[in-house]
């Protein structure tokens, strides 16, 4: 009898072990709370990028003649006027060339009066017929080489003056010289810069920006531009040109910004600073988000209706600022887990805890 009971008893233990393992089993499982936020387009940043005010206008001022520097009269930082000598060579050759031309002309003067007078007497020879008119052909031919001479040799003194004016550089605006390229006593030949001149009133910001950046701007993007020195002391402008290649060692493209009306302390060669940011609104999510798995980019989309979390692959860039830019993937108000990305699995159910700033 108390062996019977023994086995009852066994049996009843098992039977509420397994009613409480099936009670275990059947509990649900605990719903997870998790940092979140809400997908919104934004302004992509590259961040403050450096820069230096530059003219939009200057010009290599060269003499189109080869010769000695003898005088270069102004320097780096001075104020010029329209049709101020800049720079002379030495005029030596010039002048004799001058000289020779002026001979050239009065020889060939000389010998068209020579050959004029010999027509004539020539024509009243043939009234009389002492010549043939062959005779008196050749008479006119050589008036008219004379002629032709002569008027060579004029064009020649023409050319002769006009580069004997070119002895002297001068300036063709008023502005600021920026650069010199040759020295007093040097050989320069035609061509060669010699005074750089810029017109100081409309002035640019020259910026560097990195490539992925600089293709989402665009002509006629408004900036904002200040001193580096006082970034209180500013100036409006907008993109006038965009570098279509980037460097091929820095990977970064070259911007002008035209200022409008700066203060008279930007000056030509300041160093300025501006944000730059992009005209067109991005996606961007904290790389908290970013779950890399298998070579693929997802991020976890949280379900509001079902309290639940599902994997979404999508297309990045990287962002200069520790996060991610969204290219494809993802729509403006998507709501993505942005902690523990690692821990969650697909359907988990999870609770809105608290709101991650993208």
């Amino acid at each position: 009898m108390m062996k019977r009971g023994i086995r009852v008893s066994a049996v009843l233990s098992v039977c509420f072990a397994a009613a409480g393992c099936q009670d275990e089993a059947a509990a649900p499982a605990p719903v997870r709370p998790v940092l979140s936020t809400v997908v919104t387009p934004g302004q992509a940043e590259g961040g403050v990028v450096v820069g230096t005010v530059e003219p939009q206008y200057k010009t290599d001022l060269s003499f189109r003649v080869q010769g000695r520097l003898i005088a270069r009269p102004v320097y780096i930082g001075d104020t010029i006027e329209k049709g101020q000598t800049v720079a002379a060579i030495d005029p030596t050759s010039l002048e004799l060339a001058v000289r020779s031309a002026i001979a050239n002309v009065s020889s060939s003067q000389a010998k068209l009066t020579n050959a004029s007078g010999f027509e004539q007497r020539q024509r009243t020879l043939l009234k009389t017929e002492v010549i043939s008119q062959a005779d008196m052909e050749s008479a006119e031919q050589s008036t008219a080489s004379a002629q032709a001479t002569l008027v060579r040799a004029q064009a020649d003194l023409t050319k002769a003056r006009e580069q004997l004016g070119y002895a002297q550089l001068k300036a063709e605006f008023a502005g600021v010289v920026t650069a010199v390229g040759a020295e007093v006593g040097q050989v320069v030949s035609s061509g060669q810069a010699v005074v750089t001149v810029a017109r100081p009133e409309i002035r640019e910001a020259v910026i560097d920006v990195a490539d992925d950046v600089a293709s989402t701007l665009q002509i006629g993007q408004p900036f904002t531009v200040s001193l580096q020195l006082d970034p209180a002391i500013r100036a409006e402008g907008r993109i006038r040109e965009i570098a279509p290649q980037a460097d091929a060692v820095t990977r970064t493209r070259r911007v002008r910004i035209t200022l409008d009306n700066p203060p008279t302390t930007f000056r030509l060669g300041t160093t300025v600073m501006t944000p730059v940011i992009s005209s067109h609104p991005t996606l961007r999510l904290p790389v908290s988000a970013i779950l890399v798995k298998d070579g693929k980019t997802l991020v976890w989309l949280v379900d509001p209706s079902k309290g639940t979390v599902a994997l979404r692959e999508v297309t990045s860039e990287a962002d200069d600022r520790s996060g991610a830019r969204i290219v494809a993937g993802i729509e403006e108000g998507s709501r993505v887990v942005t902690a523990g990305v690692h821990s969650l699995v697909d359907g988990q159910k999870v609770r809105i805890d608290q709101e991650a700033k993208p």
